[in-house]
């Protein structure tokens, strides 16, 4: 059944539930593969659909590091739609560390804080459901 499908778009993006990842860590959680598998129905029901994904890491280790390893959690996230069947050339993302902070609470942020930094974000380039 797609009938939700329409309400995970929203203007220029897909709305997924956050894809958290671990401190540290960029493979695909459980968590995150059951949300990008929602991704990946919404790309197969709009075949024109190229989409955009940025990672993001929490305000701690050095920037340099966590440019990295947002990039990684790029490469893994743009990895796993391509694994199930999506052509690579509709998918591509990049990694922003920290510098696109939801919580910008430096050393005093709650463990769900850096949670909330450490996710991935959806942006349609083209081929979305007409408006």
């Amino acid at each position: 059944d797609l009938t939700p499908i329409k309400k995970i778009i929203v203007a220029d993006k897909v709305v997924l539930d956050p894809i958290y990842f671990e401190f540290d860590k960029s493979n695909i959680t459980p968590q995150g593969a059951l949300e990008l598998d929602k991704l990946v129905l919404v790309m197969n029901k709009y075949p024109e659909m190229v989409i955009y994904a940025t990672s993001h890491t929490d305000s701690r280790g050095p920037a340099g590091y966590n440019m990295s390893l947002s990039d990684r959690r790029a490469k893994s996230t743009v990895a796993y739609i391509v694994s199930k069947g999506i052509d690579a050339s509709r998918i591509s993302g990049d990694g922003k560390g920290e510098s696109e902070l939801l919580y910008d609470c430096g050393s005093s942020c709650t463990e769900e804080q850096h949670q909330f930094n450490r996710r991935s974000e959806f942006t349609i380039v083209s081929g979305g459901p007409k408006q």
